[in-house]
């Protein structure tokens, strides 16, 4: 059978999809599917937040309506004043209102990835990020580097770090920038859950404003919620 040449086409660039599907890891797309970056619903947890010097200690409790689940226990290792508890409460209310952020995961390449080890319980992988739109001038400097759990398939630590120095916009330009995730793998009946986020920047903005920031979160003390 004569194919014409549009269903040539066709039907080379169905090979080259399916070449593609097939080259991407098992384990990191089982782990990738599976990958939720935020705790999971239905339990409580404290966050720790340290940056610019300054620290908040939040709890969320699971069990409250909507928006009365987060409360301020601690701002620089004290109790909060009365205003500040005020100003953290309208804040955490206009957030709850927010937009959805994009999805990480979309943006890495899981087809192309490179294997860089392969330990006893992890694997560990390399991968490029694609744009995530038309404008993105980052994901070309970025890179992911995500270390998988082998017994339960879910991720470890997912990091993003920048290759090179870039300039994501006009007049701004970055040095340095990484960011951490690590996770707890599922055991016991309980799911994962992330236990640190850790980010660095180092850049500029029109050659004299500092851009240089550090931050570090971390999640504790998870209870499973059990509504009254």
């Amino acid at each position: 059978m004569r194919f014409h040449r549009p269903m040539r086409l066709v039907v080379f660039f169905c090979a080259i999809a399916a070449i593609a599907h097939a080259a991407a890891p098992e384990p990191l797309q089982a782990a990738i599917a599976a990958f939720r970056p935020d705790p999971p619903r239905g339990w409580s947890y404290t966050q720790t937040t340290i940056a610019e010097g300054k620290s908040t200690v939040e709890h969320y409790d699971a069990t409250k309506p909507e928006f009365d689940r987060w409360s301020l226990v601690q701002k620089d290792a004290r109790a909060p004043t009365a205003d500040e508890t005020k100003t953290y409460a309208e804040m955490r209310s206009r957030r709850s209102r927010g937009g959805t952020a994009p999805k990480l995961t979309d943006q890495i390449d899981v087809a192309a990835a490179e294997l860089v080890s392969d330990a006893a319980e992890q694997l560990t992988y390399r991968c490029r990020l694609k744009p995530g739109d038309a404008g993105d001038k980052t994901a070309a400097f970025l890179r992911a580097t995500i270390v998988v759990h082998k017994p339960t398939r879910t991720i470890l630590t997912l990091e993003l770090a920048s290759t090179a120095e870039f300039s994501p916009t006009f007049g701004v330009n970055i040095a340095t920038m990484n960011t951490l995730m690590a996770y707890t793998p599922p055991a016991d009946e309980r799911p994962a859950f992330p236990r640190r986020v850790a980010t660095h920047v180092r850049g500029r903005a029109f050659w004299f404003k500092s851009l240089d920031a550090d931050m570090s979160v971390t999640y504790t003390d998870y209870v499973k919620a059990v509504k009254k």
